[in-house]
């Protein structure tokens, strides 16, 4: 294979943000594609076999360009590009940038990163409901927010409602003090940070004040019909099969709905089904209802949290086997904790039976062998 070379002419302005810190992401594209990159005096050097010499040349014009229209480039932004060049989609990375959905209370554009983040925001303009599955870091909430301030400025939506169900990750918190509206703040602060951030606090407590932006748990949606709303339902993966179609049904006129949620981290009880499961299984035949599935490419945070979700996924997959089972082993871990707890219970209250008997346990009026 014949090696080659091309020289790139680097603008002044932008050299640093393109190369990064010590040419961090000059290196990245090294390793990645196998070939050498010289910068030097305002042109970079790029030498290696023809065709992965054509994709840096590629990768690195494109990141040129991103810096040209303002945008910080990021490492996220240096693997995304390279990942394009090996599927010949390089060039979508200018696309994608084009789309600005809105600016932040400091001007910073809120655009998609990825083409998993184009489809759903393109989903949520086109459709009256959309779930979007996937992930952490995957935008899947900041998106939506994003979305639904930018209509509510816009005039095509009167309100807007964000909600998600009030469910600890894993550790009982007890009773918090305060009054109701400080005992369940603490579960919709991801959802005020977003807030804060694109509408800036003091025009959320002025609409909120006017009742036309609401941040209320799941449990209060219950009763109401919602008309001429942006409707955000977040962590929808903690939602029980009640609860998702009691949200789902709340729909009026002139609404638009967006359903969020990770289906790797449920924080239910174990052995509890999950709302958004069942909604997946039940609704993916409806018109004008969106599935969007995010995965682990669509990582815009830290690029250490791409890693560690591929990790858990890899963990997670090798966990079910080729026969499936439990996605996550603690989900049976815990069931036995469970049935544990409750024999030493029932043995605390006289119910373990005459000596020698070997009884099972009882929970809501059958046995725990029964109900398995």
């Amino acid at each position: 294979m014949s090696v080659v070379e091309t020289i790139i002419d680097i603008p002044m302005d932008h050299e640093r943000n393109v190369s990064g810190q010590f040419d961090e992401y000059l290196k990245k594209i090294e390793r990645t594609l196998h070939v050498t990159m010289v910068s030097r005096d305002g042109e970079l050097k790029i030498i290696g076999p023809e065709e992965t010499v054509h994709k840096a040349r590629s990768v690195f014009n494109n990141l040129i360009e991103l810096s040209k229209r303002g945008n910080p480039i990021t490492a996220q932004n240096v693997d995304y590009a390279l990942a394009l060049s090996f599927s010949e989609k390089d060039g979508e990375i200018l696309e994608i940038d084009k789309d600005i959905i809105c600016r932040t209370i400091n001007g910073r554009p809120v655009k998609p990163k990825t083409l998993g983040q184009k489809a759903y925001v393109d989903a949520i303009r086109s459709k009256m409901i959309v779930f979007g599955i996937g992930p952490a870091g995957t935008g899947k909430t900041y998106l939506a927010m994003a979305m639904a301030i930018q209509a509510f400025k816009d005039g095509e939506v009167g309100r807007i409602i964000l909600t998600r169900p009030a469910i600890e990750a894993g550790e009982k918190l007890g009773f918090l003090p305060g009054d109701l509206q400080s005992k369940i703040d603490p579960y919709l602060r991801p959802l005020y940070d977003a807030l804060y951030q694109i509408m800036g606090a003091e025009s959320y407590q002025h609409n909120a004040e006017k009742g036309l932006i609401e941040v209320a748990p799941l449990a209060y949606m219950r009763g109401r019909t919602l008309d001429n709303a942006y409707i955000i339902l977040d962590e929808a993966q903690n939602t029980t099969p009640a609860q998702m179609k009691m949200f789902l049904t709340r729909i009026g006129f002139g609404s638009k709905v967006i359903v969020t949620g990770d289906q790797t981290q449920k924080d239910l009880p174990a052995g509890s089904v999950s709302g958004l499961d069942v909604a997946v299984k039940v609704l993916k035949k409806v018109e004008d209802i969106g599935f969007c599935y995010l995965t682990n490419t669509d990582v815009v945070r830290h690029p250490l949290v791409q890693k560690i979700v591929e990790a858990y996924d890899e963990y997670e997959s090798r966990a079910a086997g080729p026969g499936g089972g439990h996605r996550f082993p603690m989900d049976h871990m815990q069931r036995k904790a469970g049935e544990h707890r409750l024999q030493t219970a029932e043995r605390a209250h006289g119910r373990g039976g005459h000596a020698g008997e070997n009884r099972a346990p009882r929970l809501g009026g059958r046995t725990l062998d029964e109900q398995e």
